[in-house]
């Protein structure tokens, strides 16, 4: 079999506010608009999946965790609805998803192999989180491509800083290690925010832009300097700031998904595609692509190390 390949990777963030915005059928409440720069941001990231052509989508969000271990949905599908949390009133959408259960069987081998603890989830009734929901259908409202989907162990905000982002980048490697071997086309997602202090009352209307902006100077000024960094493609840089970034700005990429994904593409210090920015109540959202086939680096990420 062909060698597997990482062909790009996505900040993809996951704010149930850009579903809402946007009206699906499958979401039962419906708004009035919202957020239009970030769901542009997700059109455009759309046009290069559609490119690419992946045959699937392995995402690590924030909002499934797991306490012990790192889990790995292994059914063939799921459906359902799904409610957040906290925004119920903008989110109840009714979910159905194709997993692929081969290489998501082998991430949790081959994370098991790097001295990981890992687990596969068989339950035929789980409901995935909003996160992981909300990064697919704005990445792929089609649904058509099957998902590997990836819990947050949380060991960041367990253990200290450096070993809980160690142990991201040890199940970063065991990713591309599955890959590798599975001979398919894989598209990373790391569904996280930026810059995540937020307001604590929403506007009525909850669409209504004028009330939306950063909530603080310093969480903005993070956010852009960050940004700058991977344009430019100084990503050791972003990875040397990345603990003072998660401090000051109380950035959601504490929970391991930007660190999974890099490692999983080797740290590429290639400059990253900004498809867009925007604040969702506050809190600072990038969609930005690392496209590892236009920088010819796609087959070099699949490598082993």
């Amino acid at each position: 079999m062909a060698n597997g390949e990482i062909i790009s990777g996505f900040i993809a963030p996951h704010p149930p506010h850009l579903v809402y915005g946007e009206n699906p059928p499958q979401n039962e409440p419906k708004s009035t608009g919202g957020w239009e720069q970030l769901r542009w941001a997700y059109e455009r990231a759309r046009a290069s999946i559609e490119e690419l052509k992946p045959d699937v989508l392995l995402v690590h969000s924030p909002h499934w965790i797991t306490s012990v271990g790192h889990h790995f949905i292994g059914v063939d599908h799921l459906q359902g609805r799904s409610v957040d949390p906290i925004f119920p009133n903008l989110f109840r959408f009714d979910y159905s998803i194709n997993f692929d259960v081969e290489l998501s069987e082998a991430c949790c081998e081959e994370g098991r192999k790097a001295g990981l603890v890992t687990k596969m989830m068989r339950n035929p009734r789980f409901r995935p989180d909003y996160g992981t929901i909300t990064t697919l259908h704005m990445i792929r409202p089609q649904w058509d491509i099957p998902v590997v989907s990836i819990s947050a162990n949380n060991t960041p905000y367990y253990l200290s800083m450096e070993e809980g982002l160690g142990e991201m980048d040890a199940l970063g490697k065991a990713t591309r290690e599955a890959i590798l071997k599975s001979g398919k086309r894989a598209v990373l997602l790391a569904s996280n925010t930026l810059s995540h202090w937020h307001f604590h009352e929403e506007p009525v209307p909850p669409e209504d832009m004028s009330k939306e902006h950063p909530k603080n100077k310093i969480g903005y000024d993070w956010d852009m300097r960050m940004i700058e960094l991977m344009r430019q493609g100084r990503m050791d840089e972003v990875f040397q700031l990345l603990p003072q970034f998660i401090e000051e700005a109380f950035a959601e990429v504490k929970s391991g998904a930007f660190t999974w994904m890099h490692a999983a593409m080797q740290y590429p210090n290639l400059p990253a595609q900004l498809h867009g920015y925007g604040t969702v109540i506050g809190t600072g959202n990038a969609v930005v692509e690392w496209n590892l086939v236009k920088a010819g680096l796609a087959r070099m990420a699949g490598k082993a190390a």
